[in-house]
């Protein structure tokens, strides 16, 4: 007789939700969990009917949803409850299904959090203003001296510039063309574009220097090394890659899906022999 329960069901959700690693990572540790839970990509174009993807997570057989781009600000508005950090950010990529209702986290700002530390940025260099600068904005209230933010759409620069500035950050918007002349001065470089996903992507900031101090933090995760996280290195410059971001994000999710301490050990190894095998 056929089991009339459902399958549990977590998406990916986003443009190019099929392109990403998620359910490559979380599969093999949901298996190795003994969880009957499938991790499934869902390609969701901008603009692509988001009534019927929010009823859809609603429904009784869906655990959860990660949403990434274009999608995180509709994510922090279909949330029925939110955290502070989606409230103060704008951004959402993880919706849990409680009931009916989906309540909306933001596991990049932990992510970026855990891996920035606690220490002070006297000059946050933030590239793109979409909803990876927004955690990453988040995350740094009351660490960081002085914002400047840029971003090829100069709506969506204002835009995060003048969130900065109600946060009370020393906040300034420059040209997507004249960021690269600020990043000798920057103590912290975060690439929250998706350059670098291709094989001949320059750096993020171009071939210019950095600053002794400067820590490049790169969101983009590839099976090749990008070209903002191999020119830092070139340059003496500590690194955070999109693969470490990728680990302490999923991280972040275990509490909130109820999963045991024995899958932070599982998504570390799961993802180091991801990344070996690029």
């Amino acid at each position: 007789m056929e089991d009339p329960t459902p399958p549990a069901r977590l998406f990916l959700i986003g443009s190019a939700a099929s392109e990403a690693m998620s359910p490559r990572v979380w599969n093999p540790v949901l298996r190795r969990l003994g969880i009957p839970w499938a991790y499934e990509a869902w390609d969701v174009p901008p603009q692509g009917g988001m009534d019927r993807v929010r009823n859809r997570l609603r429904q009784p057989d869906i655990i959860a949803a990660n949403v990434t781009m274009p999608h995180k600000h509709w994510a922090a508005e279909a949330a029925d409850e939110a955290t502070e950090e989606v409230r103060l950010s704008g951004a959402c990529n993880m919706l849990l299904r409680k009931g009916t209702a989906l309540f909306g986290h933001n596991t990049d700002v932990t992510a970026v959090r855990a891996l920035l530390g606690s220490g002070p940025q006297r000059h946050a260099l933030l590239m793109g203003a979409g909803g990876a600068a927004r955690a990453a904005l988040i995350a740094l209230l009351g660490q960081a001296g002085t914002v400047t933010i840029t971003d090829r759409d100069p709506r969506a620069t204002a835009e995060l510039s003048s969130l900065a500035g109600e946060f009370g950050m020393d906040a300034r918007s420059v040209g997507w063309e004249q960021a690269p002349g600020l990043a000798a001065e920057a103590s912290l470089i975060v690439n929250a574009t998706p350059i670098g996903k291709g094989r001949s992507d320059r750096p993020v900031w171009g071939e210019g220097p950095l600053a002794a101090d400067a820590l490049v933090y790169d969101f983009v995760y590839a099976g090749h090394v990008t070209g903002t996280i191999a020119r830092a290195r070139e340059l003496g410059a500590r690194v955070v890659d999109g693969w470490d971001h990728l680990r302490e994000q999923a991280v972040a999710m275990v509490p909130l899906l109820g999963l045991g301490g024995r899958a932070n050990s599982l998504l570390a190894e799961t993802l180091e022999q991801l990344r070996d095998a690029h």
